[in-house]
């Protein structure tokens, strides 16, 4: 993608998702947490109805402490991966008690030190609560951002350092958040409704079939 049509997808992205905002449900920094835990290969949908019911009683990490991991499970049963993600629930829980006094950590190394936490999920946090410049690459964002020719990577770190090359820092959290809700509501895994995208124009893919 040309420097031209970089700014003009950016300056669209821009326009049609102004505003945009994460889809989960949380008041605090430790409900995000788990609600992005929870959201690998999950609909926002679902994390919200879980959650929804989990973090009446469940929602600081001395709270969810109380839970055995086989009760964790029938909360997140439908949210799948249910017995992996309980783990890293309760395992994270754990160290926010005992390494950082109660509060989910800023610092990037001590989040990416939770478990269940990778690269994505610290993004999330570091981006949505602590207001940092990220950019978190989900399926949605890996499949856009390379779609639309933002980055031309196999990986989604490497797409988020493309990314972040491509779009001005200031700007990255919310393109995080341009790319999600594109990805959502037009440029779909199995059949992108290029017909109806407004950035057909200066998208590498849709070019690329036209061809």
């Amino acid at each position: 993608m040309n420097e031209s049509k970089r700014k003009q997808a950016l300056r669209i992205l821009s326009e049609v998702y102004a505003g945009a905002r994460p889809a989960l449900h949380y008041d605090t920094a430790y409900e995000l947490l788990v609600a992005v835990i929870l959201s690998a290969q999950c609909t926002d949908e679902r994390v919200n109805k879980v959650t929804a019911e989990l973090f009446k009683e469940h929602n600081t990490p001395e709270t969810m402490l109380l839970l055995s991991q086989e009760e964790l499970e029938k909360y997140i049963f439908s949210c799948g991966l249910y017995r992996s993600k309980a783990a890293h629930i309760l395992s994270a829980s754990r160290d926010i008690c005992e390494k950082f006094g109660g509060k989910v950590p800023e610092a990037f190394a001590d989040l990416k030190s939770l478990a269940g936490v990778g690269q994505k999920t610290a993004n999330v946090v570091s981006s949505v609560w602590f207001d940092k410049d990220a950019i978190a690459v989900d399926t949605h964002v890996f499949r856009v951002g390379n779609r639309l020719g933002l980055a031309h990577a196999n990986t989604p770190l490497k797409t988020e350092e493309q990314l972040k090359a491509a779009i001005p820092q200031e700007d990255w959290s919310k393109a995080h958040h341009w790319l999600i809700w594109h990805g959502r509501r037009v440029c779909h895994s199995q059949k992108p409704d290029c017909a109806h995208c407004p950035l057909a124009d200066v998208c590498d893919y849709f070019g690329a079939q036209k061809k």
